[in-house]
């Protein structure tokens, strides 16, 4: 039994059911009337009246053949003899494969209505098969739907046939507001979206081109590259979400160049069991968990899951939903109630952590939760022989939930607020958050099974993964509008509460935001201190900026969507960072040794002083500040600056006399001025040896990170980036020419104020503000050139042919 639930049902009949006929072919316009009546491909719901003198006889004579013939070969395979199993078989798979591909390829049937020669070039055979599929689906034909495209577009769009395609395909999936499309059960139409997505990346071709033979064996041949699934794969519901397809399509794809047929059919196919079985599984339950959703079920015999408190652990079942995560402990003959941590309090929190018996940090496979402050932690261990990828997964798992309900609160309205009900559909708002991060659960669940992660799961989520991103804030924002935003009603447009209310009039949070479809949401809603960065301003801006055809909020032919628009921000950047994190990681050194205790204790008298400093500027005692701001502003302006050193200096020399002479006096004991530190607690040689590896690693780290600012300083100093280096001497160019024109004093007096005001309530968002600010332009700061020669015998003399060199652009850990 799987350690994560998966059920699987046989997959139920698609609202769209696409009807075999002839093998797929291209016709001209001009032919016969009887021909051009038959069937080409049917949908439910089209509200197509059949006739029987409709039906082409021949084709349902051809059909009843090609049955028989499929269930020739299975009583073929049953009755075969014992002795010539190995060669019968054989066979009987190849034919089975060879009737399987003639069925699928007569699945998709078009008559060619549209004209393959375009100004811009000749259509590529994928591009004329998305299009005539497509529009036979929206109930029309490529002819036509060519024509409705360009009467919409502008000009300079009118024979791009990239947009032409999107336009089809974008077309009928507006039509479906599913969480996730049931048309992706149906084998046909996985393997039109991927057509479509060779159509879209390939959109013309050198020569006229072969329209008969998209076939299987074609398919096997085409890869799809990520621009492309990025761009088409979000915008069919549940198979990708627009923030994580990058990293979905690299996990998916490994170090291939591209996405095969085979690898896109086996992960669509595997998406749809963990969909149908999760919803299998709600509908046999309904009143296990009647106001939660499951999300994952964690239980078996093989590989345990298990909880450990008080250095013993007990094998349970574990059950995450998307409110809370439950343990049920087995084997007990008195069965106790389980334990349930609530996953949408403030301050929840899962890390990754080391168990093992009687306190030791043996096994690195176990999961920490907590759920909000002062809340006891619940530690389970996810048993893998295979490796960590277990762990992993689940911790993916509970982070989504927890970055999730963290949104919610963020950037979603406040529960019980009014406003909802002058906004079309946005009560429904958080139901779309919370199926987003189901549909990303399932896609992890897919991968889990598929067996394609190889890389951090909490890239793959997509709440999880923009706490963290570059600019992940705005993809937020992008994401809270998109589910709750909508039409206003009638009675509540006219009202004063909507002030200015365009997206490029918007100023911080001064205003309303629209989406790409006119949906309004509203400034009641805009409680994160994000909305006022720079970063969420200068993109509210652009946004008004729009060239293409908007079919949704979600689907947009010719352009981007906001969320998709953020998304390409958050990637660029965080591309950026990635790369300077490499460079980082590539030039670190190792091997420096050091006692962290002795290094504690030396530094403790200047640790004791910086700690009563930081009580004092965090006004922990109130009199103790103000007395001290009392005597620093009276040495400032009463001109005593210039005596501060030289008492410094006496207090010092006073004081170590005065030591010396109560030393020799025998009055501060034999043990004074001894440096003491307590030795470890009693271990066997493999704890011994793994403390002082933690140890040094610790101080490694230390000094890895001390190391890369420096490097990044010498890199502002020498100019390794022009542009940082201009933007440094222009500010310290400010910061002499106000120490030059304005006294030293009210320079310090203001220095002083600011630090001891930082942490009072009406400074403390500004003050947050600007330190991310600070970050953000220290990560993209490269680090310089390090370069390792080999050792020569003791030779001092650079080598002219470096072994190793490393050019870094670094950032901060």
């Amino acid at each position: 039994m799987h350690s994560e639930f998966l059920t699987t049902l046989p997959p139920k009949s698609s609202p769209i059911s696409l009807i075999p006929l002839r093998k797929f072919s291209f016709s001209s316009r001009n032919s016969s009337r009887k021909k051009s009546r038959r069937l080409n491909l049917v949908a439910q719901s089209f509200g197509n009246n059949w006739k029987l003198n409709e039906i082409d006889t021949s084709g349902v004579q051809e059909q009843w053949n090609l049955w028989l013939g499929k269930t020739q070969t299975f009583l073929s395979e049953i009755t075969a003899p014992l002795g010539k199993r190995g060669e019968t078989h054989e066979k009987i798979v190849i034919e089975k494969a060879s009737l399987d591909t003639k069925a699928i390829e007569e699945v998709f049937v078009a008559e060619q209505t549209i004209n393959s020669t375009t100004p811009n070039g000749n259509l590529s055979s994928v591009a004329i098969f998305s299009i005539e599929q497509f529009s036979r689906m929206n109930g029309s034909t490529g002819k036509k739907m060519q024509k409705i495209y360009e009467a919409l577009v502008p000009e300079s769009l009118r024979y791009d046939a990239r947009c032409l395609v999107e336009y089809c395909c974008f077309r009928f999936l507006s039509r479906d507001n599913s969480d996730f499309h049931p048309s992706l059960k149906e084998h046909a139409f996985r393997r039109l979206i991927f057509i479509t997505m060779l159509a879209w990346e390939y959109p013309y071709s050198d020569s006229e081109d072969s329209f008969a033979d998209i076939s299987e064996t074609y398919l096997k041949g085409k890869l799809v590259g990520e621009e492309a699934f990025c761009r088409l794969a979000p915008s069919v519901s549940g198979v990708a979400d627009r923030p994580t397809a990058h990293n979905l399509f690299k996990v998916l794809v490994g170090d291939g160049k591209g996405m095969s047929f085979s690898l896109w059919m086996q992960y669509i196919e595997q998406l749809t069991k963990v969909h149908e079985g999760r919803k299998s599984h709600q509908s046999r339950d309904p009143d296990e968990f009647p106001t939660e959703h499951i999300l994952c079920i964690g239980y078996s015999r093989k590989r345990p899951v298990l909880k450990w408190e008080d250095n013993a652990a007990w094998p349970g079942k574990v059950t995450l939903t998307t409110e809370a995560i439950y343990f049920e402990a087995i084997g007990l003959k008195v069965q106790k109630e389980s334990i349930r941590l609530d996953l949408t309090r403030h301050g929840s929190q899962v890390v990754k952590a080391k168990v093992g018996p009687f306190g030791s940090a043996l096994f690195d496979s176990a999961v920490s939760v907590t759920s909000g402050p002062g809340s006891k932690p619940l530690v389970l261990e996810f048993v893998d022989f295979g490796g960590e990828m277990r762990r992993d997964v689940w911790h993916a798992f509970i982070s989504e939930v927890i970055a999730l309900h963290e949104f919610i609160r963020e950037y979603g309205p406040a529960d019980g607020d009014e406003s909802l009900s002058h906004v079309y559909g946005s009560h429904r708002g958080k139901m779309r958050a919370i199926t987003s991060a189901i549909n990303c659960i399932t896609r992890l669940q897919t991968l889990q099974f598929i067996k394609k992660l190889s890389e951090d799961p909490i890239k793959l989520g997509q709440f999880s993964y923009l706490r963290n991103a570059p600019h992940g804030d705005v993809v937020f924002q992008t994401l809270a509008v998109s589910f709750w935003g909508g039409s206003l009603v009638s009675k509540f447009s006219g009202s004063d509460h909507l002030l200015g209310i365009q997206s490029d009039n918007i100023s911080g949070s001064s205003s309303h935001v629209f989406d790409m479809d006119g949906s309004v949401y509203l400034k009641k809603w805009m409680r994160s201190p994000s909305w006022a960065s720079s970063t969420s301003v200068t993109f509210w801006k652009n946004v008004s900026a729009r060239s293409g055809l908007v079919l949704s909020k979600h689907l947009v032919v010719a352009d981007k969507a906001l969320v998709e628009r953020a998304a390409k921000l958050c990637k660029k950047k965080s591309q950026v960072v990635e790369k300077t994190q490499a460079t980082i990681n590539a030039a670190t050194l190792k091997g420096i040794p050091s006692n962290i205790d002795l290094f504690k204790e030396l530094m403790l008298p200047l640790t004791a002083v910086a700690k009563f400093f930081d009580e004092l500027r965090r006004w922990k005692e109130p009199h103790l500040t103000v007395s001290f701001l009392a005597f620093a502003y009276t040495l400032i302006f009463r001109n005593m600056l210039s005596y501060i050193f030289p008492m410094t200096l006496m207090v010092a020399a006073v004081t170590m006399l005065l030591l010396k002479g109560l030393k020799e006096q025998g009055r501060l004991g034999r043990s004074f001025g001894k440096v003491i530190i307590h030795d470890q607690p009693s271990s066997n040689t493999i704890q011994k040896i793994i403390a002082v590896k933690e140890a040094m690693l610790d101080l490694e780290n230390y000094l890895q990170s001390l190391n890369v600012t420096l490097l990044k300083i010498r890199t502002i100093v020498l100019s390794g980036q022009p542009q940082i280096t201009t933007e440094i001497g222009l500010v310290l160019l400010t910061a002499a020419t106000t120490l030059l024109l304005v006294p030293f004093r009210y320079v310090l007096a203001f220095f002083l104020m600011d630090l001891f005001t930082r942490e009072l309530e009406f400074r403390r968002e500004m003050v947050k503000r600007f330190r991310s600010l600070i970050k953000e332009r220290w990560d993209t700061i490269p680090a310089a050139p390090v370069v390792v020669l080999p050792y020569e015998n003791g030779a001092e003399t650079l080598s002219p042919n470096p072994t190793k060199e490393t050019d870094k652009k670094g950032s901060q850990k």
